[in-house]
């Protein structure tokens, strides 16, 4: 069973009831005509389309669950790069077995990219990582490189298999189940027909590019994807330099509290203050290391990942200008479209939503250890004897 998100399920249940009438009416062709017309690699009967569908007041029930982990290195006399395992368990019958594990390099992930794009050109498609680094911020080969990539791999894997449409590829599939021999004869087979079919629309948006009229809907898309894509770059940048702050505050850190300890051993009277300043220290040392984590984990991927996303949503702007012969790729990029919205929204919130709950977590741990510390020095004051007047 296809899982679609909860987002867009009202939606759904409303084209499942149309879909209902019209077919017990016997007006079914023009339903499934329009239907189509979006997911052409979708089932075409009305019945198992339906049951392909979950919808909002079913269980959350997944039939295809992907994992991208164990990364590893290859060195060959031309060049280094770095596969990736990609594990699938899924209950679709169109698999031949229920579970798959394959490797896969970075290449590989942009040859399904490339032609999820060929075949679905009025579709989002979600973005992957940079295959190269800025020069300077981190080392290509790094464990930590490969981790960030890791984790936008498996993103990327696991928002096609989300997306009502993309799922279905044949193209995923194979890229999923078919091992390295396979995917090379694959790769070497010409386009397919949607893939014509894809690159004929592009070619369609990119001739017609002198064309004023165009709907309203799509200039208003346009200049949503302006200003989301100045707001978003600026607040890539910032979080990634207070990230990159952060860091060099916490390596400062780590060096700060070993010198309070090293100083309490040759300062008898001051060794009890020195040594709750040197734990404490090393409390909030290890609070900053798990606040950078989570902040490498939950906030920076999402929002540079809407910083790709806005790189590649300028193809609306080619496809608000077609005319009505390619009226259903118009109709397949608005009901995405929104789809991507939603998603997005709901991406943002969460993030900053979890930052906010870490950042809280943080300070309340740094202040519990600097009070405790301040409570353990009171108490140590009143138990000294006072001083003997003359």
């Amino acid at each position: 069973m296809a899982i679609f998100p909860r987002h867009a399920r009202t939606h759904l249940s409303r084209r499942k009831r149309m879909l209902n009438d019209a077919w017990a009416k016997g007006g079914g062709d023009a339903s499934l005509m329009d239907m189509n017309s979006l997911s052409p690699t979708m089932p075409t009967s009305p019945l198992s389309m339906i049951n392909q569908v979950k919808f909002e007041d079913e269980p959350d029930l997944k039939d295809l669950f992907i994992t991208v982990d164990d990364p590893e290195s290859h060195v060959t006399t031309i060049e280094t790069f770095i596969t990736y395992r990609v594990a699938t368990q899924t209950s679709r019958g169109e698999f031949d077995s229920s579970e798959f594990e394959v490797r896969r390099r970075y290449q590989d992930f942009l040859w399904l990219k490339g032609k999820l794009e060929e075949a679905h050109p009025t579709l989002i498609i979600p973005p992957l990582p940079e295959k190269f680094v800025v020069k300077g911020m981190v080392e290509r080969f790094s464990d930590d490189f490969i981790e960030t990539r890791r984790r936008a791999l498996n993103k990327f894997l696991n928002r096609i298999a989300d997306h009502p449409t993309l799922t279905f590829s044949e193209d995923f599939k194979v890229f999923l189940t078919a091992q390295a021999g396979e995917l090379s004869s694959h790769k070497k087979q010409g386009p397919g027909l949607l893939s014509r079919m894809g690159q004929t629309v592009r070619a369609v948006a990119l001739s017609m590019r002198g064309v004023r009229s165009r709907p309203e809907e799509f200039t208003e898309m346009n200049d949503f994807i302006e200003t989301f894509s100045q707001k978003i770059n600026l607040i890539d940048k910032i979080s990634q330099r207070i990230y990159k702050e952060e860091r060099e505050y916490f390596d400062e850190m780590k060096e700060y509290g070993p010198i309070h300890a090293l100083w309490s051993e040759s300062e008898e009277d001051l060794a009890d203050t020195l040594g709750g300043v040197a734990s404490c220290l090393d409390r909030c040392c290890q609070a900053t290391e798990r606040r950078l984590c989570g902040l490498s984990e939950a906030l920076l991927p999402v929002v540079h990942e809407y910083v790709l996303y806005s790189e590649m949503l300028m193809l609306t702007e080619e496809v608000g200008k077609l005319e009505d012969k390619v009226e259903c790729a118009n109709t397949a990029l608005r009901a995405d479209w929104e789809r991507w919205k939603q998603n997005m929204r709901n991406d943002i919130k969460s993030a900053f939503a979890d930052t906010a709950e870490r950042n809280i977590h943080y300070y309340e741990q740094c202040l519990a250890t600097w009070e405790s510390f301040l409570t353990a020095q009171s108490d140590l004051y009143a138990k000294e004897p006072p001083d003997d007047k003359p």
